[in-house]
């Protein structure tokens, strides 16, 4: 089979890493693809938003299954142009991508649904979000109702905090587009956990539990990032979790799909809050987390590629899916100043003596045949143990191996895991 992945970060490497191990692929095509990927694909130089162009290479190439990272194709509806065309392609419809692209209509799902999730109102205009604030007072979560590569989120603790949150999402239109209408949340307390599946629109498989650190500091301080690194499993969500999870909300997101015949063969992500009161959703994602799918890709033992044509086909229900027992982690390697402004190119060394880990790119371009910083997270170097412990144990002397000017990453991934696991 030949395969397209589009994509050029750390999310699509892991996919391109895995799919490769399976003895049904003979070719596997990239766009844009970037260097760590190279070493399993041809990378295309295709933005992943240009739909047509895509389109036009996987109808000439003759492309078997076409597989979507990044959520910005998904949302512009680059599914329903390739099933159009009778290309198969694993993402969900444009409509059902909706889900993640806006926070609103999410929000009107759950309330439909019965899904749990935090108490909201919605604005599309700053003064009424404002006034809206100092009624209610804080803590509070503002948000940018559409796609800000998980940076437009804002928790905020005072006051001033929160109306300086409008103003930059709204009045300085720091996401643009996304940032026209707001939704603010009551603040969560509790654990986040990040729980992916398969779902082919009538049957939903969870895959193993996960736990992203979206804080760019340790400690959990600072702004938020796309993900600063993750751990699979999470021992947070618990098998009374897990069962009110599937129960509460896989469930009646699956009868959504099939009540509303929304079109989604994919992957459906619940970014979830394990409160005093059980689990509660933040958001739902339609496409594989990153840095999640680093850590929960490398404990798939079934192969992936015929769980996406399962998903393709509607035939999910025959799938059995077998996870390793072992823990993974990934720790992000970021450029200095992110999620700031950042300078690129810089050199990156090291990356050849990695031995016990895996190094997933993210953000990195070739500079004079050299592997350079090209985005603000560059590398995710992923370990496997037989314990979370061991896992970390593991990946931080990786880390170590690795340099590059400026390069921050956190030291106290996983560390809540070990809490819970150490009680």
């Amino acid at each position: 089979m030949k395969m397209l992945i589009i994509g050029g970060g750390g999310r699509e490497h892991a996919i391109a890493w895995k799919i490769a191990q399976s003895p049904k692929v003979e070719k596997i095509f990239c766009a844009p693809g970037n260097p760590g990927i190279a070493d399993y694909a041809q990378c295309l130089n295709i933005d992943v938003n240009d739909i047509t162009s895509l389109l036009t290479f996987a109808y000439e190439e003759q492309i078997d299954l076409t597989i979507v990272g990044p959520e910005a194709p998904l949302v512009a509806g680059i599914v329903d142009v390739f099933e159009d065309h009778d290309l198969r392609i694993f993402g969900p419809s444009k409509v059902a991508a909706q889900l993640e692209g806006s926070k609103q209509f999410a929000k009107e799902i759950m309330e439909k649904y019965d899904i749990p999730t935090a108490r909201y109102a919605s604005f599309n205009e700053a003064k009424a979000a404002k006034d809206y604030v100092r009624k209610h007072g804080v803590p509070c979560v503002i948000k940018a109702d559409g796609l800000a590569a998980g940076k437009g989120v804002v928790v905020a603790f005072t006051e001033q905090d929160a109306l300086s949150a409008i103003v930059t999402i709204m009045e300085d239109k720091a996401y643009g587009e996304a940032g026209l209408q707001v939704v603010i949340e009551e603040f969560l307390e509790g654990e986040e956990v990040s729980i992916l599946a398969f779902t082919d629109g009538k049957t939903i498989m969870p895959m193993v539990s996960s736990q992203d650190h979206k804080r760019i500091f340790e400690g959990d301080e600072g702004p938020n990032t796309g993900g600063m690194g993750a751990y699979s499993p999470a021992p947070v969500y618990t098998s009374e979790i897990k069962k009110i999870t599937e129960e509460r909300v896989l469930a009646p997101i699956t009868r959504w799909m099939k009540e509303e015949k929304i079109s989604y063969h994919g992957i459906i992500y619940a970014g979830l809050m394990i409160t005093k009161s059980g689990p509660k959703v933040l958001e739902f994602n339609c496409r594989f987390g990153d840095p999640e799918a680093q850590p929960v890709l490398m404990r798939l033992e079934s192969d992936l590629v015929d769980i996406m044509l399962a998903v393709t086909e509607g035939r999910l229900s025959d799938q059995e899916i077998s996870w390793s027992d072992d823990a993974s982690v990934c720790v992000v390697l970021a450029s200095g100043g992110y999620p700031g402004g950042y300078e690129k190119g810089k050199i990156i060394e090291g990356l050849d003596k990695v031995d016990e880990a895996v190094v997933f790119h993210a953000g990195t371009r070739e500079v004079d045949g050299k592997v350079a910083t090209g985005g603000g997270r560059v590398l995710g170097v992923t370990a496997k143990g037989s314990s979370i412990h061991e896992a970390i144990n593991k990946v931080y002397p990786e880390v170590a191996k690795i340099s590059f000017d400026g390069m921050q990453y956190r030291k106290d991934i996983g560390q809540k895991a070990l809490k819970r696991t150490s009680k």
